[in-house]
């Protein structure tokens, strides 16, 4: 009996090792994405996504025919809502912090523009491909309601960014 549960762990763990090996480099920029951080520099995207693979991993045997990819992309998403505000507001703070010390504004990865809700839902809408109702689903927001923000955040996207104004306009001489 002690074998056959020792056999069967390390087949699970073998699956496991073989899904990550296979999805995690994209559900990793997946998070990038989401978390707005830069690539080469992402410990919450890294957090996030450690968090939704060992939800996967716990939950690994309950699949049952579903797609690990899918349930971890779930997952990704999920956690990102519920902590996103969170982050959001810290990186607003440090982002005014920086252009009033006269330091670089601009230090994120390209959607730090958008807001968490917009990210999420251009996140899972075009670099994920899940349909709009799947997303509006995930979210809890009318189809209608999803449509509308990944079309506002795709043509924030479009802008240019906006320039920083100086904190004091020089005054000319006369």
């Amino acid at each position: 009996m002690h074998e056959r549960t020792a056999a069967r762990d390390r087949r699970r763990a073998q699956e496991f090792e073989s899904f990550v090996a296979g999805a995690a480099g994209r559900l990793l920029h997946a998070a990038t994405l989401l978390t707005a951080e830069p690539p080469r520099e992402n410990p919450r995207a890294q957090r996030l996504l450690l968090a939704a693979l060992s939800y996967t991993y716990a939950h690994w045997d309950q699949l049952r025919g579903e797609d690990p990819y899918d349930r971890t992309r779930r997952e990704l998403a999920s956690r990102f809502a519920g902590s996103a505000w969170r982050y959001h507001w810290a990186a607003l703070t440090a982002l005014l912090r920086a252009r009033q010390a006269g330091g670089p504004a601009h230090r994120g990865g390209v959607l730090e523009r958008l807001g968490p809700q917009e990210r999420l839902i251009l996140v899972l809408r075009l670099y994920e491909g899940v349909a709009e109702e799947q997303t509006a689903a995930l979210v809890g927001l009318p189809v209608e309601r999803v449509h509308g923000i990944c079309v506002r955040a795709m043509a924030t996207l479009r802008r240019p960014p906006v320039k920083a104004s100086p904190r004091f306009p020089e005054v000319a001489a006369r």
